[in-house]
Order: structure tokens, then C-alpha cells, then sequence
């Protein structure tokens, strides 16, 4: 079964590669006169348009990039005049970083949130929880960070305005990426929970004397939370998408501030690096939830392997 999902990432990833090559090089403006002015001479524009190979039909650009990838090599950046690959593994771990710590805050308030939502399922807190999910669905992350930093760095000095500088730094990035990721995983845990609370099995083990939170929280909560795998394998890639927005609002070193000078300098190997990785990033995401979900379900896993 893992053999032959990993077989169905090779077309995933031509797919994705290609997407990647076709939308960068539909975005309008001309990296070199970005990069010598548009009063350049055109000696000079043709020299740097032969040097980084823009002056070859796009079939063949695209054919060299293909086999550049499947190579490990992204190309060459046209403003940092560096090995894409080079560039984007320097900023990787931090966008990584901000994807965890996202990831830990997400689970720390979806998990209880969500199984007190469904246990106590249509009182003041059920609905509360609903209130503050939609609230927190609705916060988008260039209006939440700056929020953050006025109340917590700039009026109460708790925490850094931005940068990457220590443990402190990370906490008001995290918790503007995962927010919207714990009001999505919260209302789906609780949906879980709500249809196998009352499930034959939970009844006989509440009448062999099973104690209501080992109920709850060992046998309800691993059914429970199988469409939250599922959802959470799509939301991950969310958080590689959504650090692009978030690293620009708190100065994080990471991929997405790199993207981001890379789009304005019309840098198209950067470009395509960046949302490669980020790319690849949600399918392995995905791929990973899919295994996990088979392996929390052992049914699903019998039929697989029929």
C-alpha cells in the first residue's frame, strides 16, 4: 500500500513541477529590465537575457528545468546569483520551525476545545466554541499579527516585534498561524466525537466499569479523530502557504519573505523553487495524513491490503 501511494506521487509531482513552470512565467514583467533598468542598452539586455537563458524558446526552458529538478538542481538566482537550492534549504528551517510551533498551538487549543465541545454538546460552551471558531476562521493573518504585535510587543513589551531571535520570537507568528487551524480542527473533532460517543462499543465498555475519561479520551477519541487526520493532512499545507503572509508580517527568515523579494525582482528560478518546495511540502503532507489515517484505522488498512 505505501509502495504504490508513493508511485502515485511521480505524476503529483510532474504536475505540480509543470503548474510551477507555467504560472511563473505567466506573471508579466521582464526580469531583466528589473535587474539593468529599462534604459539599458540593448547589447546589454541581450547579453544578461543569453546568460540566464531567457532568450530560449519556453519548451526548451522548460525541458532544462525539468531535468535540472529531477537532478536536485532549481537553477541559479537571478538577483542573489546563488544556487536556488542553496537558498531555499538556508531558509527552510524556519519556515519549518514556524510550521511546528504553528502546528503545537493548533492542537493545544483545537484538542480539549473539541472534546469538551462534544461532551458537552449543545450547552453555553458548545456554543461559545462555535462562536470562537467562526471568529477564529474569519481572522485573516495579515490583520491578527499586527493585532498581536500592538497588544503584546508594542503596549505590553512581552514578546519581540519581529525577527528570529529565541524562543520568544516564534510565539505571536505560531499563534497567528495556527489559530484558523484550530477553530477548522476543533469544530471537526467535535463532529467526530458527537457520532461515536454514543457507539455500541463505548456503552459496553462504560458497562464493564470503564471510567468516563478513559472512555472519552483513550476509545472515543481515536475514531473520533480520524476525519480530523484527514483534514489536518490538508491544512498542513495551509500553514506552508500561509507562513508566505504571516513571515512578511513579523520579518521571519523563512521561504515566504525569500518568495516574496523573489516576486518583486521577477527572480523566476527563485520563484519556482520557492513554491516548489512549498509545493511538495502539501503533497508530502498529504501523503503523510493518508498513512496515518490507515494506520489509526485498522479496517480501512485489512480491506488496503485485500
Amino acid at each position: 500500500m505505501i509502495r504504490r501511494r508513493l508511485l502515485t506521487l511521480v505524476p503529483t509531482v510532474l504536475g505540480v513541477v509543470t503548474l510551477v513552470f507555467a504560472f511563473v512565467h505567466l506573471v508579466p514583467g521582464d526580469p531583466v529590465d528589473v535587474m539593468l533598468g529599462e534604459t539599458a542598452r540593448p547589447a546589454d539586455r541581450a547579453a544578461l537575457r543569453a546568460e540566464l537563458g531567457l532568450d530560449r524558446p519556453l519548451w526548451a526552458q522548460y525541458t532544462a528545468y525539468l531535468g535540472g529538478v529531477a537532478r536536485g538542481d532549481l537553477g541559479r538566482s537571478i538577483a542573489y546569483r546563488r544556487p536556488v537550492a542553496e537558498l531555499v534549504a538556508s531558509r527552510l528551517p524556519a519556515t519549518l520551525e514556524l510550521a511546528g510551533w504553528s502546528l503545537v498551538v493548533a492542537l493545544a487549543i483545537a484538542v480539549p476545545v473539541g472534546v469538551l465541545a462534544a461532551v458537552r454538546r449543545d450547552t453555553g460552551f458548545d456554543r461559545g466554541s462555535l462562536v470562537a471558531s467562526l471568529l477564529g476562521v474569519s481572522m485573516p493573518n495579515f490583520w491578527l499579527g499586527p493585532l498581536l504585535v500592538l497588544a503584546f510587543a508594542v503596549h505590553l513589551r512581552w514578546l519581540p516585534v519581529s525577527g528570529r531571535d529565541g524562543w520568544s520570537s516564534v510565539v505571536l507568528p505560531a499563534i497567528t498561524l495556527g489559530t484558523g487551524l484550530a477553530a477548522i480542527l476543533a469544530r471537526m473533532l467535535r463532529a467526530g466525537l458527537v457520532e461515536v460517543l454514543d457507539a455500541e462499543y463505548l456503552r459496553a465498555a462504560r458497562a464493564r466499569g470503564v471510567g468516563e475519561a478513559k472512555v472519552v479520551w483513550v476509545h472515543a477519541l481515536r475514531n473520533g479523530c480520524l476525519p480530523v487526520v484527514t483534514l489536518l493532512g490538508l491544512q498542513l499545507g495551509s500553514l506552508f502557504s500561509g507562513a508566505v503572509i504571516t513571515e512578511a508580517v513579523f520579518a521571519w527568515p523563512g521561504v515566504g519573505t525569500l518568495l516574496l523579494r523573489a516576486i518583486q525582482g521577477r527572480d523566476y528560478p527563485l520563484v519556482q523553487g520557492c513554491v516548489l518546495v512549498i509545493s511538495l511540502g502539501y503533497v508530502l503532507a498529504n501523503l503523510l495524513a493518508d498513512l496515518v489515517h490507515r494506520w489509526l484505522d485498522p479496517v480501512q488498512g485489512v480491506t488496503d491490503g485485500k
